[in-house]
């Protein structure tokens, strides 16, 4: 029993070591904007994490793109990008979480801010692009996804239903909808057929 423990033991440590494994940032910033469009990709700026695990600014951008490296704290792969307008939204809910505030949390406090003009929102639709995947799947010494997953968002804050014609959740594969309308994070899903 206590060599069963041992082991199971040794293989957690193993396993927390391997998926706090921070890749070098010229691979980071490839992955990063896999989630990008093609044409946006060479521009974007990168955030990633340093060899001390923080979250840093990897490559200064030149376009309106602003992308995120993988967490390496967190199972499987998650890159995005999204339109420079987000980056207030995004980089307030990196801090409240930072924070230690909950999901909930976070959403509560970024409505009441942007209510109250102090949390500068996109004034025109803005893109966020997700790309996702499993650590099968990549490979660190390339910074290639193979099977990823792509999915897109487009944030138009207040949005409804009846202000953009468009349902509150999808009624066929691929078909776009809104999701938290008539809120500050009122956004079209858009979630492509899986393969």
């Amino acid at each position: 029993m206590k060599t069963t423990l041992t082991c199971v033991a040794l293989l957690l440590a193993s396993l927390g070591a391997h998926a706090q494994k921070v890749v070098p940032p010229a691979i980071q910033i490839k992955t990063a904007v896999l989630a990008a469009p093609s044409d946006k990709r060479d521009g974007a700026l990168v955030y990633g994490y340093g060899t001390d695990g923080k979250f840093t600014v990897l490559r200064k951008g030149t376009n309106d793109l602003v992308c995120l490296a993988d967490n390496p704290a967190q199972k499987d792969i998650n890159v995005s990008c999204y339109h420079h307008t987000l980056e207030p939204f995004m980089a307030r809910g990196r801090q409240l979480k930072q924070e230690g505030k909950s999901a909930q949390e976070i959403i509560e406090i970024r409505e009441k801010e942007a209510k109250a003009g102090t949390l500068a929102m996109p004034k025109a639709p803005a893109s966020l692009f997700v790309f996702s995947g499993t650590d099968d799947n990549y490979d660190t010494a390339t910074g290639e996804l193979k099977d990823g997953y792509l999915r897109y968002v487009v944030y138009i804050p207040l949005a409804t239903a009846e202000s953009t014609g468009l349902p509150l959740k999808p009624e066929a594969p691929g078909m776009p909808w809104i999701m938290d309308p008539g809120t500050h994070r009122a956004h079209i899903m858009i979630n492509p057929p899986k393969k």
